[in-house]
């Protein structure tokens, strides 16, 4: 067992049920997210679950089995894909992406020749925490829209989410034994039943006309000529994803009191990201990137096994596949999924605060005031840079940037007044 776990990074379950309940947990928790990219750009949701999967083994074999993320389709380059597909064909789509995965392995390679030490005075915990807490509440908005809880769904819908929270935090707090690290997987079938009773998901409709194996709509390099075109719209937005790659390897690094940054290093998590994208867009997939709902998974069940995230992208793979259980799977409804990610954002946002705080932040520092406020208001107040018409610099890449620069620029000595008296 390795720190806070129950069960550590290179353990597994100790019975093959337990493994593949823990390992649906994942997949349940990614699902949605995964095949949201290629339902709103036009790709094939099934070569996305499969591409994911496929990613996510390629990441654990670059990373030595040393760090339980899984890589699902990301969001930064929707935008990006849209653009290119309508005007020059999703061809040169694909070649951006890949081009996309290529920057990562040479950005790896920048940090094994120059070494990663630079990275930890750029990303002091003055600059992590808030990075963290951005990373979770930024997503927020995502949650609280699935739940209904903005007032764009009926009472109904709204009570299945509540169902679906309450149960996650009754059995998160009262579940004993095996149940106790397993409240998505229970809290998604409490809902999905509340659902059903509720009349939001009619299974009659969910399994009509499926057919239980189907073939992805692949999209394989060679088959297609090399359209650069569109290079531009992609390679801005890569540097982007760099910066939220770090982030994610931190939030989970406090959770599993590990220094992923350190080992395996960014030298190997970044080859995994890069190769797994690269992989993806070959196939006729979006990017990948690490996945917080997975992260947000860990830090409640406090289950780190790879051999756990390992499963669940062979899973994700055979869903790509077999109709009915993509059905299912498909079918959960976002209400579900809202009551899921108001835990899962938050514990996400509440880790930055535990960073701040093991550091022993001086808050009564204005200069530590300056940069903790800044990048909240900037990271979840909506400001953005445009690179180019196809992408921006936002969110949490944008605080990021903003608190590095006021952590350089900001004199270590910088005292409030209060500390002058």
């Amino acid at each position: 067992m390795e720190n806070n776990l129950i069960i550590g990074i290179n353990e597994k379950p100790k019975s093959i049920t337990k493994w593949i309940v823990l390992s649906l947990q994942h997949v349940f928790a990614m699902f949605g997210a995964t095949i949201l990219v290629p339902i709103v750009t036009g790709l094939d949701h099934g070569v996305a679950l499969v591409a994911s999967g496929i990613g996510t083994l390629i990441y654990i074999l670059c990373t030595k089995g040393k760090v339980p993320v899984y890589l699902g389709s990301s969001f930064a380059y929707m935008t990006a894909i849209s653009l290119a597909g309508a005007a020059t064909g999703y061809d040169s789509a694909y070649v951006g992406l890949m081009l996309v995965g290529i920057v990562y392995v040479v950005v790896a390679f920048i940090i094994r020749f120059f070494g990663s030490e630079w990275i930890k005075k750029l990303l002091p915990p003055i600059v992590i925490g808030p990075m963290i807490i951005i990373i979770g509440l930024y997503l927020s908005p995502i949650a609280i829209g699935y739940s209904g809880l903005d007032g764009s769904k009926d009472i109904l819908s709204v009570l299945v989410a509540i169902i679906t929270f309450i149960t996650i935090v009754i059995i998160s707090v009262f579940g004993k034994g095996f149940f106790k690290i397993i409240p998505f997987i229970i809290a998604i079938l409490i809902g999905y039943i509340a659902s059903i009773i509720f009349g939001i998901v009619d299974v009659k409709e969910v399994f009509k006309d499926i057919n239980f194996f189907q073939v992805p709509d692949f999209v394989f390099l060679g088959t297609y000529k090399l359209d650069f075109s569109a290079a531009l719209l992609f390679l801005p937005i890569a540097f982007v994803t760099i910066a939220e790659h770090i982030g994610d390897h931190v939030v989970l690094g406090e959770i599993t009191q590990k220094d992923f940054l350190e080992d395996p290093g960014l030298k190997n998590t970044l080859v995994g990201d890069g190769i797994a994208t690269f992989v993806s867009a070959a196939l006729g997939g979006p990017a990948n990137t690490t996945y917080g709902e997975n992260t947000g998974v860990v830090a409640m069940t406090r289950v780190g096994s790879v051999y756990v995230v390992a499963l669940a992208a062979i899973i994700a793979i055979s869903l790509g596949f077999l109709g009915y259980i993509q059905a299912f799977v498909g079918s959960i409804p976002e209400v579900v999924l809202g009551g899921m990610t108001i835990v899962l954002y938050g514990l996400i946002a509440s880790n930055g605060i535990k960073v701040l705080i093991k550091a022993k932040t001086n808050m009564a520092n204005i200069r530590n005031i300056i940069i903790v406020s800044t990048m909240l208001v900037i990271g979840l107040g909506g400001a953005a840079i445009p690179i180019n018409e196809a992408s921006s610099l936002t969110g949490m890449s944008l605080a990021a940037m903003v608190g590095i620069i006021l952590n350089l620029a900001l004199p270590e000595n910088l005292k409030s007044k209060k500390d002058n008296q």
